[in-house]
């Protein structure tokens, strides 16, 4: 997705969310600076090489990811997890090989997964500066990214969410197919969405709205981008067994 074509879709964003745009500009080159002062960045051809041309698994923090992960397998592709889905991947001993975070997730868990060798993808937005200073100089190997214009070590490859922003970078850095898990945009947010989060939680009205747009970002990137994007679909059917389907 160009700048072009993801801007009108951020100006409805501030607009519906009451954002900041000023404050979304800073928040990107505080993380440019930062990246600068410590060295730490990489650029997107290093993300690229590992997933050009492959299946990529993208892990949302929704309440079907945990029988996803329970009774599927993910060893046919690259990993991809959003966020607090980093908690759940690692609870069943999978590494991420990507994470894609505006460091809302257990961040513990994000550092983890980065000594173990992830490529962290770190977004900027003007309500995560502080959290920018305190962990950006923490990781190894970090792509950032914003939603105001790029700047030249900080990309901006469409996408609001975690989740779909996730599905924007697999789709512009060349996979063939992405497979979303534990994407499912219900009435119920998962309990790794928070760090606070004791138990999947009823939705409160803003992260509906967050819903709202990443699906309608993912049917146009559905309409508009080169990969196959699909969706796997899990749920109970009784105490013991459970159904998992691919949806198109």
């Amino acid at each position: 997705m160009k700048f072009e074509e993801w801007e009108p879709f951020y100006k409805e964003i501030v607009s519906t969310m009451g954002y900041d745009v000023v404050k979304d500009r800073e928040a990107a080159n505080v993380l440019r600076d930062l990246l600068l002062q410590n060295r730490n960045y990489i650029k997107p051809d290093y993300i690229r090489e590992l997933i050009e041309d492959k299946r990529v698994y993208i892990f949302g923090a929704g309440p079907s990811l945990e029988l996803a992960l329970k009774y599927l397998s993910f060893k046919d592709g690259i990993k991809i997890s959003a966020d607090g889905a980093t908690s759940a991947l690692l609870e069943f001993g999978l590494i991420p090989d990507i994470i894609v975070t505006d460091l809302d997730g257990n961040v513990e868990d994000i550092k983890r997964a980065d000594r173990l060798g992830a490529y962290i993808v770190v977004h900027a937005h003007g309500d995560n500066i502080e959290k920018l200073k305190e962990y950006v100089p923490q990781l190894e190997k970090v792509l950032g990214t914003c939603q105001t214009e790029p700047l030249d070590i900080v990309y901006n490859f469409g996408g609001f969410t975690d989740g779909d922003r996730a599905v924007f970078l697999a789709e512009e850095l060349g996979a063939k197919e992405i497979t979303l898990v534990g994407f499912d945009f219900g009435d119920i947010v998962g309990k790794w969405s928070k760090p606070h989060l004791k138990g999947h939680t009823p939705i409160w009205e803003s992260k509906r709205k967050k819903f709202e747009f990443a699906q309608k970002l993912l049917e146009w990137l559905k309409k508009n981008g080169r990969a196959k994007i699909e969706r796997i679909v899990c749920r109970p059917l009784d105490y013991a067994m459970s159904e998992c389907y691919i949806e198109r």
